[in-house]
């Protein structure tokens, strides 16, 4: 049945419909009534009322029409006129419920003070009786047919029964059982209680109505849903249908009078539904009405009530619904795990580590396919291969060659699979805490997406979409929820949740992308894409089949018809989404189902595989899974007849079967039947045994087989056998004989090893047996150990039991012997190492050191010294179950809980020896065992039931097929080598301008924040603005003298960057890139990108930064040209305007096209664009250093992720490549994919390499066919052969390899490095495409030792950028140097004095040196070493000499013609900060941080004996000024005070009159009232280090701790005055200057080493 909603008359008032005791939404009550038509839904009258109505009845003849009032009262009226018949007001409570009896004689009245009024009707109204039973307000009432008897529910929940008229409560059960009511509409009662779920007694449900003909009923609650149930319904939980339409509460549900509408009113949407009832025999002419989307169904749980009609579920199913694949510990927590208790264990591993083997082990065959809690997953590629999955395996399977390759991407059980319309690319979903999907090739076995964070705990199906672009999956969380994905992009499209019930497959539609089906516990749903949703609606069953467990599902051969094989053998065929016919196909559930081009082919429990035609009307053929029909020559063994089928698959002319016995088959089409590949069946796998001689091993399962399989090419299983119980071991005597098997009841039998008969067997134990072992050579005696703790030792030839090892305290896990057969060693689950003496059985304590000593028959134990180093670092979380020790005793195999192989070296001693790792079982490995002559170990898989067979390689033998281990999982301790500069880099800490404190070291009150000094009017009195305008008094003397008098003075009004000396070498690298086909070369410096013309020196700045740049990059695409990109410093990643940002910009234009906003905290340190130059790659300095991919166009983050713990360096793309990229870092290699939004990592291996150790990494370059070379600290060069080192180019450079650069156009590679120039060697090489000859290049620049930090190779010439700051180009052909750009090395540059007449400046810096820069020429005209840090420098008045202040307290003074030293002194031991010539070159003062001036007499010559100094200045000394006269000397100090002072006596002047009247000959003070202005708001920590006016003396400029230039008018004795700001330097301006004629500022920074030159423009006239 099923209910249509015609039409919804709204209601126009304020207040809700309700019918029940709660709160309304205004206190406007409905005061109105209204009569509606149900035929033509007309309003057919209204009338208003005095008092609010709670409730309406209309009596049998429909004469009158009782009104329940809100103030206790009820009102009659004729419906006919509406005229009032009686008003009566009993109550003083709202009335909730009235109605009359069926035979129209009593009204009853229930009102909310819980009792119930009977009225006579004929006696116009007279009260008759009152049923007063109730505590609560009264909610529901109903007649009996007879008129006899009333039943009335309460707000308790509580049903009570009374007689009538009287209103006597019945309490005798019996009495009312025979009653039969006339209408239902109470909530509670026998009858109803289905309406209510199992286990809950919440109570929403407002209202009821019962319609006795078509034994349905319906209910409305507070969620707004109308739900349709079968009356009677007795259990709880039954099952519904339901109806959504209604906003929230439903307050009210009624049948009409003839049953044929549902009429429903809502409580807040104000609204009246009526709903077209279609009972259920006429549904099937109505199937032309659609089911309300989604809603045509319940979605409740099974109903108890429904159980007699549901079919029992299939042993099978019921056992797969029952899996959980949940994990404790998931892989991903391994690495938080590790951190933990790496924090608990520091102390414990000071012992040097054992190094990992030198061996590795391949995996090169796996038995066993993943078919019993799995479907569909066995496909034919494109070129006729099979692909399936076992544990965390996919596999590609030869069928001609019987080989195996194997997709190794993911690290649990993979659970589904899913084949490209292509048959190239395949989807395997995996168990997964955050579980990934991996779309990969079958050709190169490569992941091409991983799909993450969408599903928990795993997806259980995928599936792809006909053109291929997009694939659905389903999670096996608890709402199973869907997900449709651009798996191209790794975007996800849409999300919805599946259904509460477990989802087997998900199917999407071939001809419409948007539409797909999914099937499962009893249902199956059809949805459609809806944006970013899914839009669902439940298969409509009707009345030809129940709602059935559906195993699979296809499309047919249009887009509406579907097919799904049910869980009783059916196969349901729906038209969009009503079922129309079923088809009987098998006996049991159809587990599988394949579309053809013409017809169908199914496969079911029932071992049969059944071909059908297009509309499943007939069965074209069948044919039985079993033994008989086994190919002659087919390999293998068909362990029963008819296996139950989970899989099917066609093409190549055969049909694959995949069973649940874990066989793959192939059908003929002719009818034979081949075996390809087999395992275990359902149940855990723990015996494992390999034969002494032959190339063979025995397995034993909980699924009560024993197995014999061949190792060698032909990997078939040659023999198996039934056993009564499952067995946990197994065991081949000496001579290969007889095989021992231990059974999980305690007994254990011998097997003659070739017929797998039975010799002997006994049942001694009652536990498990778990470990079984013949004494090594004749093979005389047999351990069996048991789960109760004790080892039987049996005498083969007799077949007695000769002795019993007694005395462990738990379950024994493995035994061995030792060589002559007297000894052996036990472990046991309480980790106890015990020894026994055979054959009694004596127990024996051996010392810890012996136990090495002993010859050992076979080495399986966990514990003791010799494998101390296997347990990892997590041992609490996993258990080593099985090790197993190669026979030349080098190598020792593990296998544990998480699902790793491990190799050691033996003995592996000490905590946490080193390892190789390998991942392909999923969780348990519960057995490992090397075959007789070590050239296989063979693995087991407790749960995943699969037997891995791995190939071991030893040392020196190594096919260059890549290896597919990971190294040991911790760091390794040998330190990555040291140099200076790589642990300056990695230590070096970026601080952002915001945050940027004082560079000197002052105190004291900032002047904006001291009283003012009051002026030369304010002391004489005068009020401002009296004074006359013509003055008898002398003018006042000019502040400051100026040397353009004559002129006009012009203010400055601009200030423009024109030139910057410096480049960021000391700790960048690869940031000096070619432009325009080597015309111009870009770099930076500070928070500004140069372009810089190689021919002419013109500059031209990129400006948009707000901080310093790290890194630079140049886009090599030609679609690209001449976009670079940069990356800053940056303070936390809270997007905020001071997070890092990346910004990309057109070098040539200077426009910025893309902005990207880091999550990378503290700032981006390396850049690189991929090869189509549309992604970006960035690595920031945070402490994961996380890599991020960035579409960069869009501004779009697609990918990121951890990159290392410690710093990296660099991260490349491969210049052919939009997904490969390389990043290098202190230790670290890493060679990176790009899959969809996911980025795969491998770790660099270096085994193949003898010796080889991983060094601290610092440049990468790229070679043809995937070769890769990494730059080291030691000056190797290692080379890379995908992420294996397959040689090292030893000391290509003596220091540290600090840049490589590949060249596209040929694939030369260029290095540079750290080296002491030498005849044949050079800083820079040049080298072929495989680094194995080169030409070196010698820099000359005179340092002692080069350091090349940058290297780029254009047309002949090589660009080379060092740590000194030089920018060099280097011709190929002459190897002839040319010095691009200059710079200081180290900073601060703290001295800068301008010439006094030309465009000429000097600098003097901490790198030791003093540099003249040449202003027109924009070049360095020369240098001086000075061996010291220099602090000042300054000009005579004249410009003939020069003198120097140095950190050491030092001055020296040069003549500029010769550069030769005039004279020197050393007076202080402390850096001198400022020196100056007075203006009539006599006196030089020099001003030290140690709170002294000190005056010289020049004339005296060179001999430099100071006449006196001043006293009492309070702090260290920061600027000095000598008047125009040379008489006095203005000082500012470290606690923000100005002193002046006489010259040459030194004597402080304290009257302010004379200090205002003297005229200044430079002003370049921070301090005093002239310059107040100059002080900002928010300088708490930061401080203004330097000034300087100009020459006209009306502007001013300044430089602070935030980098900022500024520019006032002078002087400035407002705070906070008027300015505008330049930026482009990084913190700390340590001083500025005007040039002569005030054509230019120049100004030197602290932390970036460089010098800006800016023009000054100024205001017209």
């Amino acid at each position: 049945m099923i209910v249509q909603s015609v039409f919804v008359a709204a209601l126009s008032t304020t207040a809700k419909l309700w019918k029940e005791p709660r709160c309304p939404l205004t206190d406007e009550w409905i005061k109105k009534i209204w009569i509606w038509s149900l035929v033509d839904h007309a309003l057919i009258a209204r009338c208003n009322m005095e008092e609010p109505i709670r409730c309406a009845a209309v009596n049998v003849d429909g004469i009158h029409l009782a009104l329940g009032m809100k103030d206790g009262s009820f009102t009659v009226l004729r419906v006919r006129d509406m005229t009032e018949v009686v008003h009566i007001k009993d109550r003083k409570e709202a009335i909730h419920e009235l109605k009359y009896s069926p035979d129209g004689t009593y009204l009853a009245v229930g009102c909310n003070d819980s009792s119930v009024d009977i009225y006579g009707v004929a006696q116009r109204y007279k009260k008759l009786g009152e049923c007063v039973g109730s505590l609560s307000f009264i909610t529901h009432l109903d007649w009996s047919s007879d008129s006899r008897y009333l039943q009335t529910n309460d707000g308790n929940g509580k049903r009570l029964f009374y007689r009538m008229p009287g209103g006597k409560e019945v309490t005798n059960k019996e009495e009312i059982k025979g009653v039969h009511w006339a209408s239902w509409t109470c909530v509670s009662g026998l009858e109803v209680n289905g309406i209510w779920p199992k286990y809950s007694d919440i109570n929403d449900i407002n209202s009821v109505d019962g319609n006795y003909i078509g034994q349905v009923l319906v209910t409305a609650d507070d969620y707004g849903i109308i739900k349709l149930f079968r009356y009677p319904c007795l259990r709880k939980g039954a099952k519904f249908k339901k109806y959504i339409g209604h906003s929230a509460h439903v307050t009210n549900v009624r049948w009409s009078h003839d049953y044929q509408w549902v009429i429903s009113i809502g409580g807040a949407d104000h609204s009246v539904f009526q709903w077209k009832f279609i009972p259920e025999r006429k549904l099937k002419d109505a199937l032309h009405i659609a089911p309300q989307e989604s809603l045509a169904d319940s979605n409740s749980d099974e109903s108890d009530s429904d159980m007699s009609d549901v079919p029992e579920l299939d042993s099978e199913i019921e056992q797969e619904t029952q899996l959980t694949y949940r994990r404790q510990v998931y892989k991903e927590d391994l690495p938080q795990l590790k951190e933990q208790y790496k924090e608990k264990q520091k102390s414990g591993t000071s012992k040097r580590r054992e190094k990992a083997p030198g061996n590795s082990i391949r995996l090169h065959f796996v038995h066993g396919y993943r078919g019993y809690d799995c479907r569909s997953n066995l496909f034919y590629t494109q070129i006729g291969e099979i692909v399936y999955h076992v544990a965390a395996v996919g596999v590609i399977y030869n069928r001609q060659q019987n080989t195996q390759r194997f997709y190794l991407g993911h690290d649990d059980d993979i659970l589904c699979l899913a084949i490209h319309p292509l048959k190239d690319y395949v989807a395997t979903g995996q168990v997964g805490r955050d579980p990934s999907i991996h779309i990969w090739d079958t050709e190169t076995i490569k992941p091409l997406s991983v799909l993450k964070g969408c599903h928990q705990y795993g997806v259980c199906a995928v599936d792809f979409s006909a053109d291929g672009k997009r694939l659905a999956s389903v999670g096996i969380d608890d709402s199973h929820t869907i997900v449709l994905w651009d798996w191209k992009k790794g975007e996800k499209l849409s999300i919805a949740r599946g259904s509460k019930d477990k989802i087997f497959v998900v199917k999407m539609n071939p001809y419409v992308p948007d539409k797909l089906i999914t099937a499962g516990i009893k249902h199956v749903k059809f949805w459609r894409r809806a944006g970013g949703g899914l839009i669902g609606r439940k298969g409509y069953v009707g009345t030809l089949g129940k709602n059935d467990t559906m195993m699979c599902a296809v499309y047919g051969w249009t887009e509406e018809m579907a097919f799904s094989g049910t869980s009783t053998g059916d196969v349901c065929i729906w038209r969009d989404v009503f079922l129309v016919k079923t088809v009987k196909a098998h006996d049991g559930p159809v587990f599988s189902m394949h579309a053809l081009e013409k017809g169908f082919v199914t496969g079911g429990k029932d071992g049969i595989v059944a071909l059908w035609d297009d509309s499943f009307e007939r069965c074209l053929k069948t044919y039985a899974i079993k033994r008989a029909a086994l190919a002659p020559g087919s390999k293998g063994l068909l362990l029963e007849d008819n296996p139950s089928i989970r899989a099917i698959s066609l093409g190549h002319g055969h049909i694959l079967v995949g069973t649940k016995n874990g066989e793959i088959l192939e059908v003929d089409k002719s009818g034979p039947i081949t075996l390809l590949v087999q395992g275990h069946m359902e149940g855990e796998v723990w015996g494992l045994a390999t034969h002494p001689y032959l190339p063979i091993c025995a397995t034993v399962s909980d699924d009560k087989t024993l197995r014999i399989w061949d190792l060698s090419p032909s990997h078939c299983m040659l023999a198996v056998r039934k056993l009564k119980k499952g067995g946990r071991c197994c065991c081949f005597s000496p001579d290969g004989k007889a095989l021992a098997v231990g059974l999980n009841d305690g007994s254990f039998l011998m097997a003659n090893a070739d017929t797998l008969e039975d010799l002997v067997s006994f049942h001694h134990r009652k536990d498990i047996i778990s470990d079984i072992r013949f004494s090594p050579g004749s093979g005389k005696y047999l351990a069996v150990a048991s789960h109760d703790s004790f080892i039987d030792i049996y005498n083969v030839m007799s077949s007695k039991r000769v002795g019993i090892c007694k005395g462990a305290t738990s379950y024994i896990t493995h035994v061995d012997w030792d060589i002559r057969g007297k000894l052996l060693q036990v472990n046991t689950g309480a980790k106890e190492q015990l020894f026994f003496e055979a054959p009694r059985g004596k127990k024996q304590t051996i010392p810890s050191v012996e136990v090495e000593k002993i010859c050992w028959a076979s080495w399986t134990s966990v514990l003791g010294l010799c494998c101390e180093g296997i347990w990892p670092v997590v041992g609490e979380v996993t258990d080593i179950t099985a090790s197993c020790l190669t026979s030349d005793k080098m190598v020792l195999a593990t296998g544990d809980d998480l699902g790793f192989v491990k190799l050691f070296r033996y003995p592996a001693k000490g905590k946490f020896g080193k390892f190789k790792r390998y991942v392909a079982h999923s969780t348990h490995v519960t057995n490992v065992r090397w075959t007789y002559d070590d050239s296989m170990l063979v693995t087991l898989g407790g749960a995943d039931m699969s037997l891995m067979v791995w190939t071991n390689e030893m040392e020196g033998y190594r096919e260059k097929r890549p290896c597919d281990s990971e190294e040991s999982d911790t760091d390794s301790e040998e330190d990555g080598g040291y140099d200076s500069d790589v642990t300056r880099e990695n230590e070096i800490s970026y601080t952002i301008r915001a945050l940027s404190t004082n560079i000197r070291p002052m105190f004291g009150v900032k002047p904006h924040l001291q009283g003012k000094e009051p002026s030369v009017d304010e002391r004489q009195g005068v009020v401002r603005g009296s004074r006359p305008p013509v003055s008898r008094a002398p003018p006042r003397p000019e502040k400051l003298q100026t040397n353009n008098v004559g002129k006009k003075k012009r203010p400055i009004e601009d200030l423009v960057l024109e030139l910057v000396f410096g480049y960021r070498g000391r700790d960048c690298r690869n940031n000096v890139h070619y432009l325009n086909d080597g015309d111009d070369i870009i770099y930076h410096t500070a928070s500004v990108g140069i372009l810089h013309n190689v021919a002419t020196g013109t500059q031209s700045f990129y400006q948009e930064h707000n901080d310093d740049i790290l890194c630079l990059t140049v886009n090599q695409h030609p679609k690209f040209i001449n976009i670079v990109a940069t990356g800053q410093v940056g303070d936390l990643a809270d997007m905020s305007a001071t997070a890092p940002s990346i910004h990309i910009w057109d070098a040539v234009n200077k426009q910025t096209l893309s902005i990207l906003r880091c999550y990378h905290s503290k700032g981006v340190c390396s850049v690189s664009f991929s090869a189509t130059g549309k992604l970006l790659l960035s690595v920031g300095l945070d402490p994961e250093h996380t890599i991020t991919i960035w579409r960069w166009q869009e501004g779009a983050k697609i990918a990121s992720r951890a990159g290392h713990n410690q710093r990296i360096f660099v991260a490349e793309f491969r210049p052919d490549s939009d997904s490969q990229f390389v990043s290098v870092g202190v230790k670290h290699v890493k060679f990176w994919t790009l899959a969809g939004r996911a980025l795969l990592s491998k770790k660099g291996l270096l085994s193949a390499v003898e010796d080889a150790r991983m060094q601290t990494m610092l440049a990468v370059a790229f070679g043809a066919n995937n070769l890769t070379f990494t730059g080291t600290i030691s000056g190797d060069v290692c080379v890379w052969k995908d992420h294996i080192l397959c040689r090292i180019v030893a000391r290509a450079h003596n220091g540290p390899v600090f840049a490589m650069y590949t060249t596209l156009r040929d694939g030369l590679i260029v290095t540079g490095g750290k080296e002491r120039p030498s005849k044949e060697g050079g800083a820079v090489k040049l080298w072929d495409q495989e680094l194995r000859r080169c030409r070196a290049f010698r820099l000359e620049t005179g340092q002692v030792t080069d350091c090349v930090r940058s290297v780029c190779r254009g047309k002949g010439k090589i660009l080379v950028g060092t740590r000194n700051a030089e920018i060099i180009e280097v011709g190929e052909k002459n190897a002839a140097c040319n010095i691009l750009v200059n710079g200081h090395v180290d900073g601060p540059i703290w001295g800068l004095v301008t010439h006094p007449s030309r465009d000429f400046f000097l600098s003097a810096a901490e790198d030791g040196t003093v540099r003249l820069w040449d202003i027109a020429d924009k070049k360095m005209l020369n240098k001086v070493n000075l061996g010291h840090a220099a602090r000042t420098v300054c000009y005579s008045p004249e410009g003939d000499m020069v003198a120097i202040g140095m950190k050491n307290g030092e001055f020296i003074i040069l003549l500029v013609s010769s550069l030769k030293i005039w004279g020197k002194k050393r007076d202080r031991r402390c850096a001198i900060h400022d020196i100056r010539f007075s203006p009539d070159s006599r006196f030089l003062a020099v001003g030290s941080s140690e709170n002294s001036v000190d005056f010289y007499d020049l004339t005296l010559g060179p001999t430099l004996n100071r006449i006196s100094y001043c006293r009492d200045i309070p702090s260290f000394v920061i600027q000095m000024d000598f008047s125009a006269d040379s008489r006095h000397l203005q000082v500012s100090t470290g606690c923000y005070k100005r002193q002046v002072y006489e010259v040459p006596s030194g004597k402080p002047v304290m009257d302010h009159a004379t200090m205002d009247r003297i005229t200044w000959a430079t002003w370049t003070s921070i301090l005093g009232d002239e310059v107040m202005g100059i002080w900002s708001r928010h300088a708490e920590k930061a401080n203004v280090n330097c000034a300087c006016v100009s020459h006209s003396g009306i502007s001013l400029v300044t430089g602070d701790d935030f980098g900022m230039v500024k520019l006032f008018d002078f002087p400035c004795p407002e705070k906070f005055a008027k300015h505008k700001r330049f930026l482009g330097h990084s913190p700390h301006v340590t001083n500025i200057r005007f040039t002569s004629g005030d054509r230019h500022v120049i100004s030197a920074g602290g932390d970036d080493c460089s010098l800006f030159v800016w023009k000054c423009v100024h205001m017209p006239h």
